[in-house]
């Protein structure tokens, strides 16, 4: 399954593209899948042959998680839950929402290509990183010791040894939800393609440049920028201001990733002909390559490289976390889990290489331990102890 995944800055027009991307799919002839957020939607585009239109409420998806909850909940002594009707959504419940229904259309082979309408740009970025997010809490949560005896009183409960309880519920909700997020790619570019909706203003760089930061960190970079613009011709001094503020714009973005212009209709698209005359035929956006790590060895020191296209200094932080390596940028963040000759070394320094720019990464030095080295590992490495 292939999923195109759209989010721009807010007023961008991400709705409006992510359905004519969709309408563009069906009518390629593969089964499509649009994720949309709940709002109007074009007229016919219900109808559209090959293509599905399921909108992702926040709201429907917490009272359907608490229904499904509810036999556990009445178990708890003392508690009264609420119905679900009088459920509150946590904030960040609609990235849950569209991952819950992301992981639903995989499980069900419901289409070739599934369209998300993302949203603004942080909560695109958010939604690629929230798998990784919930295997890190799952992992803190049931660290190995406690499934170990999650699986003892599991047998044990399933043999009548031990009555069922709340946590049992619990318990079987989780290998479940392993395999959902198994089934996730979004953070491989070969499976999930990340396109970002701009309208081409000076603002709109920063923000796009800012999110293909924390998409890095993810592993992800954008696979096309689709840029509104405004037709050519008119005349007039602010014409000619804002149409030279316009090619600047343009220029900077299509260092993110290639650009596709989309031209900026007089009227918001209000039927599926004019959502289809928005994109041209065919998908014109190839896969983008994949960010991933790298280690190099040299000098008795092993460095890390993590790939951070356009980070900056502010707000970069990187910690050490057991045998994880922690790295906040551009308002995200990400657990690494380091290979077993790294989880023996200890952290000596970390830089940010060519920050500000599309070759900017973050180098990380690690020296071996003495105390989790033998001697003589040591000495092939090159340190003393």
């Amino acid at each position: 399954m292939r999923t195109l995944l759209l989010t721009g800055p807010g007023g961008a027009g991400t709705s409006t593209l992510a359905a004519a991307t969709a309408v563009r799919a069906a009518a390629d002839g593969t089964r499509t899948l649009l994720l949309a957020r709940p709002g109007p939607r074009p007229a016919g585009l219900d109808d559209v042959p090959g293509l599905t239109v399921a909108p992702v409420s926040p709201l429907a998806a917490a009272e359907s998680l608490w229904t499904s909850a509810g036999d556990a909940l009445d178990a708890v002594p003392g508690l009264t839950p609420p119905p679900p009707t009088s459920v509150v959504p946590l904030p960040g419940s609609a990235e849950l929402a569209l991952l819950a229904r992301l992981a639903r259309a995989c499980a069900g082979d419901e289409a070739d290509t599934v369209v998300v309408d993302a949203g603004p740009v942080e909560s695109g970025t958010a939604l690629v990183g929230l798998p990784g997010a919930l295997r890190w809490w799952l992992d803190q949560a049931l660290p190995t010791r406690l499934r170990v005896l999650g699986a003892v009183r599991t047998a044990a409960v399933r043999s009548g040894a031990a009555p069922r309880g709340p946590v049992d519920a619990v318990l079987d909700a989780v290998p479940p939800l392993e395999a959902a997020l198994g089934r996730l790619s979004l953070d491989d570019p070969a499976c999930t393609e990340v396109r970002l909706v701009a309208v081409p203003r000076a603002r709109a760089v920063p923000a796009l440049r800012r999110a293909a930061t924390a998409l890095a960190l993810h592993g992800q970079q954008p696979a096309a920028v689709l840029a509104r613009v405004l037709p050519d011709g008119g005349p007039g001094e602010w014409w000619a201001r804002r149409a030279a503020e316009q090619d600047a714009a343009l220029t900077a973005l299509a260092e993110l990733a290639p650009l596709r212009r989309v031209a900026e209709s007089a009227q918001e698209p209000g039927d599926v002909a004019a959502l289809t005359a928005l994109l041209p035929p065919g998908d014109g956006a190839a896969p983008a390559a994949a960010l991933t790590p790298s280690v190099a060895r040299a000098d008795g020191v092993r460095r890390l490289v993590l790939p951070l296209p356009w980070a900056e200094r502010a707000g970069l932080d990187l910690t050490r976390w057991q045998d994880d390596l922690v790295v906040t940028a551009a308002g995200a963040r990400r657990s690494v889990r380091l290979d077993s000759l790294l989880r023996r070394c200890v952290v000596t320094g970390g830089t940010l290489a060519d920050a500000g720019t599309a070759r900017a990464r973050l180098e990380v030095t690690f020296t071996p331990d003495p105390q989790l080295w033998p001697a003589d590992l040591l000495a092939a490495e090159g340190s003393t102890p």
